[in-house]
């Protein structure tokens, strides 16, 4: 089905290139001919979430795949041609495990190196197991502050070649962007600016954040 709309859409002159969001298994559920091919009927970006390099906290929230799968599925994709634009969950781990769910992500994040990374933060939504836990008093939520703590936990210790950076997202209290490792003082600069202040003025008000 996939292949089918791809050659469709390649039937558009003005087509330069098709993205989609893909899983890690996915990607790993196709071979190597298979995912080339894909790129040839121009799909040449892969949105894929990896949430967290923590294969303790992916197996905990039901991610489906441990780190190294992770891994395996970006360079495999890379290797077709295809770029990769990964996500990451800021507070995901809570509290408690908060520095090594960054350090992990960093980690990870390091090996795969994608071209484009993107930073979330967690919202806890009624209905799901996470936020159930969180009602319990199970799971200890991280302040938005904290929240900056991880994310500039991920940009110290992410090592690329030539990343696109960012925490645009609507769920975050802070927006920064960048090259990395190009301006990676820049953006440390502007975390620790804010953290340093720690002022709720600085960061965006509960109100305008959203999924």
């Amino acid at each position: 089905m996939l292949k089918e709309i791809l050659e469709y859409l390649s039937r558009f002159p003005g087509l330069e290139r098709i993205a989609c969001y893909a899983t890690c298994q996915d990607i790993l559920r196709r071979s190597l001919e298979e995912l080339k091919a894909l790129e040839e009927l121009k799909l040449r970006l892969f949105y894929t979430g990896m949430e967290s390099g923590s294969d303790e906290i992916l197996q905990r929230t039901g991610k489906g795949a441990n780190s190294d799968q992770m891994i395996e599925a970006a360079r495999k994709a890379k290797k077709a041609g295809i770029t990769m634009s990964i996500t990451v969950i800021l507070g995901l781990a809570g509290i408690e495990r908060s520095e090594e769910h960054a350090r992990d992500t960093a980690r990870i994040l390091s090996e795969i190196d994608p071209e484009y990374c993107g930073a979330l933060t967690l919202t806890l939504v009624p209905g799901t197991p996470l936020y159930q836990e969180w009602k319990e008093g199970k799971f200890h939520p991280i302040s938005p502050f904290q929240s900056l703590e991880e994310l500039k936990i991920i940009v110290e210790n992410s090592n690329f070649t030539n990343c696109f950076f960012s925490s645009m997202h609507a769920s975050n209290y802070l927006s920064i962007r960048g090259r990395l490792p190009q301006e990676k003082k820049r953006i440390i600069y502007e975390l620790n600016y804010v953290l340093t202040r720690r002022e709720p003025s600085l960061l965006k008000p509960e109100f305008l954040r959203g999924l």
